[in-house]
């Protein structure tokens, strides 16, 4: 615990903050349809988030108590070890809203997906600082990418199209920063842009129905049209009637008519129409600049870090929380296909949540090393 007084009190106390408005959103979106759809009490998605943010409170004191030095070892460990629970998602894993990603432990169910995304930012980190003397050598760059498409290539084989997604984008995002001379970065990009694609194409016209679920709600030409509402369209359209609902100002909090089963996935993945909804989008929009202010305080950390493992490691979970910022935003207001990312602090959702903390912790146990340094104690 002597670590808590080093961690880096702004960035704690705005992330309790938004935790915190995230349980009230949960279950003022979540009471109605847990207990008209699902038949439990209107506090059972709560009680839950709790419990989740609980584990993740014990894994946050776990972390910030570990160096980063132990990660290079550590992160070759959890790869591996999630690389095999992705295959076993796929040979025995459940299905929830499309998607085979989950392996059920009867009183959890267990998204090693979410996982996945924490570890290969810890891995990358570790991985190149452990090369920074072969920065420049492509097969080294290669062995980065192939494991990122390998990774991405598994979720997408379970149908979870938003996580593949937000792999590869935070892969390819995160190796721009690593020092590597351009003309090496140029050659290995396009390399890898041509394996996607082709991949891509391959599994296209294997399951050519999968991308047209995905892309039919999306039409900006004409996103709520009468024959859309009634079908691919109609979560969207709700979402644009929660917006239009909520005006300047809300409705007041807990007073979301959109709630009322006309968006299924209310405490999920539109969480965020039903915050505009009951409180406005003044309010709203005070979240959202939460949200990016925390972003920049994890770059200030990660450009104040005495190392570059450090420093990539806090970008890589920037990085990660402004994926799953820009896509839920996108998706709910019809400017993107819907992918089922969940909204960093407000969304419900154990694996996401506990994934989400941990990262956290990854980044405090930076800024911890950071003013130990200063202060000459390691």
């Amino acid at each position: 615990m002597k670590s808590l007084k080093y961690t880096d009190k702004i960035l704690l106390i705005i992330t309790v903050f938004l935790f915190l408005i995230g349980l009230i959103m949960i279950y003022s979106s979540s009471s109605i349809s847990s207990f008209m759809r699902y038949d439990n009490s209107s506090s059972y998605y709560l009680m839950r988030q709790l419990l989740m943010i609980g584990l993740g409170l014990f894994g946050f004191i776990c972390i910030i108590s570990i160096p980063t030095k132990a990660y290079s070892r550590g992160s070759w460990y959890a790869l591996i070890l999630f690389l095999v629970l992705l295959i076993v998602v796929l040979l025995k894993g459940t299905i929830i809203n499309g998607a085979k990603s989950w392996i059920d432990l009867g009183f959890f169910s267990f998204q090693p997906s979410e996982f996945v995304k924490v570890i290969l930012i810890v891995w990358y980190a570790a991985y190149f600082d452990s090369k920074r003397h072969n920065t420049d050598k492509p097969s080294t760059n290669a062995f980065a990418i192939v494991v990122s498409v390998v990774l991405a290539g598994l979720v997408v084989l379970q149908k979870d199209f938003g996580t593949a997604l937000i792999i590869m984008g935070l892969s390819f995002m995160l190796y721009f920063i690593i020092p590597v001379r351009r003309n090496v970065k140029f050659k290995v990009i396009t390399v890898s842009l041509f394996v996607i694609v082709f991949l891509g194409m391959c599994y296209y016209i294997f399951d050519t129905s999968s991308f047209k679920e995905k892309t039919a709600r999306f039409d900006l030409s004409c996103p709520c049209c009468s024959e859309k509402f009634e079908g691919e369209g109609n979560q969207v359209c709700n979402s644009y009637i929660a917006f239009n609902n909520g005006k300047l100002w809300g409705k007041g909090l807990g007073n979301s008519t959109q709630k009322y089963l006309y968006l299924p996935e209310s405490h999920t993945d539109f969480i965020f129409a039903i915050v505009v909804e009951e409180l406005g989008f003044v309010k709203a929009s005070g979240i959202i600049l939460l949200l990016f202010f925390v972003l920049l305080r994890i770059i200030y950390i990660g450009k104040n870090s005495t190392n570059n493992k450090g420093a990539l490691i806090c970008y890589g979970i920037a990085i990660y929380i402004f994926l799953h910022i820009a896509i839920n935003l996108l998706g709910i207001m019809g400017l993107m296909p819907l992918t089922g990312v969940p909204l960093p602090f407000l969304s419900y959702g154990g694996s996401f949540t506990l994934s989400l903390i941990l990262a956290l912790s990854l980044v405090q146990r930076v800024a911890i090393e950071t003013r130990l340094k200063k202060l000459g104690k390691i």
